[in-house]
């Protein structure tokens, strides 16, 4: 079971690295684009402040991360002498290193490159090359369909207890 969790741990780190990596060298190949404007896209001082707020809500919710750590901890073995606290903070510090460390270069590279006019999905922005892009969305959804071991990792142990029951 370990060397399954192994896999499928640099399975996803190999995916993350991948579509961010598509992205932000792309951009830069891409370069910076004509008419580019770095400014605030509203003009009225509400319309900055909601902006500001929808902005500080796509960061807070841009990591996903954040609803499987249950599930992960529920799989580390805890006891009072050894708890699973220790060993999950440090793997929620590193889990939150490698993300930022795929995202911040695509975040920052594509504002340079496209300013206020990139799109929510960077890809997007890029439009060509369409076999660069499609590789990207394919790293994607291998990577959306591998998480959900992850999220039902949990619910598939629960099921695993009441097999001897149905068996009967």
């Amino acid at each position: 079971m370990q060397d399954h969790k192994r896999y499928n741990d640099t399975h996803f780190l190999f995916q993350i690295n991948s579509y961010s990596t598509i992205a932000w060298t792309a951009s830069i190949h891409k370069g910076v684009q004509k008419g580019v404007e770095y400014s605030y896209p509203a003009s009225s001082r509400a319309g900055k402040v909601f902006d500001f707020f929808t902005a500080l809500g796509e960061v807070a919710f841009a990591y996903a991360g954040h609803n499987v750590v249950l599930e992960i901890q529920a799989t580390i073995p805890s006891t009072k002498e050894k708890p699973s606290k220790k060993p999950m903070w440090k793997g929620v510090l590193v889990a939150y290193f490698v993300v930022a460390l795929c995202y911040f270069p695509v975040a920052l590279i594509g504002y340079r490159m496209f300013g206020n006019q990139v799109e929510d999905n960077i890809l997007l922005s890029l439009e060509k090359p369409a076999w660069l892009i499609a590789a990207a969305n394919m790293f994607v959804v291998i990577h959306v369909i591998g998480s959900y071991q992850v999220q039902f990792s949990l619910l598939i142990e629960i099921f695993s207890l009441f097999q001897p029951l149905l068996d009967q």
